[in-house]
């Protein structure tokens, strides 16, 4: 089997052995890039018994670092490395590392509350601080007082460790530093009143002649956003060359897969997304991030029960994240 890259990761991989072998708890703080998602579960197989289930916070990422995991390891997806997530599983009998959605883990421990044949529990992402990670934690760590074998893993890029240890009953923190490759950040020098298409068609544009090599990842609030943002930039794409492809967590898994694949004739690619490709999702080729700093956040209202879509600006700690896109891979 080919030799795997060199990734930050790996040089704390022995302290993350020795915290879950020792006290079958760590806090795994990691910048993104480093490569936690798809290195440390492989890491913890020979010292954990029975499966290791990773959560995730979307579909998307599930599947496709499921995907990564299984051709980093030189082995069959469905396999010993699988997934499942809401309408879709890639698992089998010889599954031992597997991706699944939030809610599919908090499903399960309510049907099977001592999560048998589990020997360890991996809640990547966590700052992202949904309702159902955060009561998966709750129970896995009420769990483990009744299962001391049960190992328990939180990994997040941008995360305030020392509460979470604290919880865990004074767990030990591992950090991970420095990311694979270097990432200059700029941002707009004024506000700009044009609709979000215009404001990215002029963003590819002044990248496209600024010659930077490698893809763009540009995130956009909604599907609807990413439809109307593709129409503004048909223009560039014809001058400059361009395949703009869609990710989203509607597409069907052919076309996330298309959009993650290289383009055909190795044309280069901007890729608008939502915030399904903010965390846990490496696009190989992807050197520049275009950010709109919004996102579609799902709301309810108490008073009328009703819920909402609505745009908002994201927090500091998913810019970080979005920002890690580029320079994963060069």
């Amino acid at each position: 089997m080919t030799p795997l890259p060199a990734l930050p990761i790996d040089a704390v991989l022995p302290a993350i052995v020795a915290a879950v072998r020792e006290r079958g708890v760590c806090v795994l703080v990691a910048p993104p890039g480093a490569g936690k998602t798809t290195r440390v579960p492989g890491a913890l197989l020979d010292i954990v018994q029975g499966t290791i289930v990773v959560l995730q916070p979307r579909r998307l990422a599930a599947r496709l670092a499921a995907t990564r995991i299984a051709k980093e390891r030189g082995v069959e997806l469905g396999g010993e490395v699988g997934y499942v997530v809401r309408f879709d599983r890639r698992v089998s009998a010889a599954t031992r590392i597997e991706l699944v959605t939030e809610g599919v883990l908090t499903r399960r421990l309510l049907g099977d509350p001592e999560l048998r044949g589990v020997g360890c529990v991996i809640i990547d992402e966590f700052h992202e601080r949904h309702l159902d990670g955060d009561l998966a934690l709750a129970m896995v760590e009420r769990l483990r007082a009744r299962r001391p074998a049960l190992n328990l893993v939180v990994m997040s890029a941008t995360l305030d460790a020392e509460p979470v240890a604290t919880f865990l009953g004074d767990a030990p923190i591992v950090r991970s530093e420095g990311r694979t490759f270097p990432l200059t950040i700029e941002h707009a020098a004024a506000p700009d009143d044009r609709h979000l298409g215009k404001q990215v068609s002029a963003a590819v544009r002044r990248v496209a002649q600024e010659g930077l090599e490698g893809d763009v990842l540009v995130f956009l609030p909604g599907t609807g956003e990413i439809r109307r943002c593709a129409e503004d930039l048909e223009d560039a794409a014809n001058v400059f060359g361009l395949a703009v492809v869609p990710l989203h967590g509607d597409l069907p898994a052919e076309e996330q897969d298309a959009a993650v694949r290289p383009a055909p004739g190795g044309r280069r690619k901007v890729i608008l997304a939502t915030n399904v490709a903010e965390t846990s999702v490496t696009i190989d080729g992807v050197t520049c991030v275009i950010d709109s700093g919004l996102a579609r956040i799902a709301r309810h209202s108490p008073w009328s029960g009703v819920p909402s879509l609505e745009i908002e600006p994201v927090s500091r700690a998913s810019c970080a994240q979005r920002a890690g896109r580029a320079g994963r891979t060069r």
